[in-house]
């Protein structure tokens, strides 16, 4: 008898399209130094999302106002803008490495005075405000000299490959961090989540120490108000950039709701699944991170950027319509997947467009346009939920996200046809970083 040919949905063909959908892992087998700052980022962000939980729990112990609660990301609102821009001028003039450890070691200091007040027997609720401030302050200053350091220990042609890893370590703390921090605070009190948060920075140090020396360039615009302007010139007169930070913005500003996370799982009838609606998005991100390999073969990104953002706030807006908490789990985790590719094709963009000489000063204002829109999301979340309810902040926000990100797209022609095959910029970078290979 004659054998049958191969079925095609079986045999390599099926192999290799399932390692098409992987993450490829070549830059953490080629670079050390991105294999040690995805493990301190792998630690870092289990001890921060840890008191991500910790916070709002506490405040809502402590006070039992939406409001209140809301009013937290506001409070980091202004150091988080003048902090991030700043962070980008100094990140382009000065040694980022350094700048990276300094940071780590401020934030360290922020999670111990949480942890002190915590054990204080009147925990002061203006503490969780003003360290909130000083911690996202410190965190802006440091994070353009870290997402300016990616393109530096990593090949550009993998640099799309770095991006899904780095959305996969993030992802990979924020399923387990919100989650243990559910049951801790539930079980154990604030401080001792705030405990785990002050050791993962000291922890973080250490691994970060071994890291090179990432010096300016000769030529490097000292950190000025007149760089920082050269900078926004920049960014204003790419329309592509400018539609990523501003899609981006008006997503987080409509959509995100994470404030009210702790009186959802009340009106649910299950506070014990506080982690669970925290780590809900960050599970749709992980099996986008993990099957995220498609992402390297797509060249539109701007376009990608739009639609998964409109999904996102779709997704946002269906969970106001769920009654259990695995229902408001599955929308919430559909949303967390669109926002993790949104957030992969925006850092491939970046990433491949801008030169290294600038790169610091626009990962400044790169985290204004990822940072303030939770933060402000949060803001409004809290006071339309103070005026109609969980339910109405939570559909009537995602409803106003798709028709806000559908109306930039249709607005920002540049953003939709943007093509890394063919945009002189992602060009001229490519060119520049193969001619310094070849030097």
């Amino acid at each position: 008898m004659s054998e049958s040919a191969p079925s095609p949905s079986s045999g390599p063909p099926a192999r290799a399209r399932l390692r098409g959908l992987m993450p490829d892992i070549g830059p953490l087998r080629e670079s050390r130094d991105f294999r040690l700052l995805t493990a301190s980022g792998v630690v870092t962000m289990f001890g921060t999302l840890i008191t991500m939980v910790a916070v709002p729990f506490q405040m809502k112990e402590l006070t039992g106002s939406y409001v209140a609660v809301g009013l937290v990301s506001l409070a980091e609102f202004v150091p988080m803008v003048v902090c991030g821009l700043w962070g980008g001028a100094i990140a382009d003039a000065a040694d980022r490495r350094t700048v990276v450890l300094l940071c780590e070691l401020g934030l360290a200091l922020t999670s111990a005075m949480l942890l002190v007040n915590a054990l204080l027997p009147d925990p002061q609720v203006w503490v969780l405000y003003v360290v909130g401030a000083l911690t996202a302050g410190i965190s802006s200053l440091q994070r353009p000299s870290l997402e300016s350091m990616l393109p530096q220990v990593v090949r550009h042609d993998q640099l799309a490959a770095a991006a899904v890893l780095a959305s996969l370590r993030w992802n990979f703390g924020a399923i387990v961090a919100p989650a243990l921090g559910g049951l801790l605070v539930a079980s154990s009190g604030v401080a001792v989540a705030y405990g785990i948060d002050t050791a993962s920075f000291v922890l973080s140090l250490l691994l970060l120490w071994p890291t090179a020396s990432r010096p300016p360039a000769k030529d490097a615009t000292p950190a000025s108000l007149r760089s920082l302007a050269e900078g926004v010139r920049y960014a204003v007169g790419r329309p592509d950039l400018m539609g990523t930070y501003l899609v981006d913005i008006a997503a987080m500003v409509f959509a995100m709701s994470t404030a009210l996370f702790p009186f959802l799982a009340d009106q649910l009838g299950a506070p014990q699944a506080l982690g669970l609606l925290y780590s809900a998005g960050a599970v749709g991100g992980l099996v986008a991170s993990l099957t995220g390999g498609w992402t390297s073969r797509v060249h539109r990104q701007g376009l990608g950027v739009v639609l998964a953002a409109a999904l996102w706030g779709a997704a946002m807006a269906a969970a106001a319509l769920a009654t259990s908490v695995w229902a408001v789990f599955a929308c919430l985790a559909v949303a967390g997947a669109a926002d993790m590719i949104s957030g992969i094709f925006r850092m491939t963009m970046w990433n491949q467009t801008i030169p290294a000489e600038l790169r610091g000063r626009l990962a400044g204002i790169e985290l204004l346009s990822y940072a303030s829109g939770p933060m402000l999301g949060n803001a409004r979340a809290g006071l339309m939920a103070d005026v109609g309810g969980i339910r109405f902040a939570l559909g009537v926000g995602g409803l106003l996200c798709v028709a806000a990100v559908a109306g930039l797209g249709a607005a920002l022609p540049g953003l939709r046809r943007y093509d890394a095959r063919t945009d002189e910029h992602a060009l001229a970078e490519e060119a520049r970083r193969a001619a310094q290979a070849t030097t």
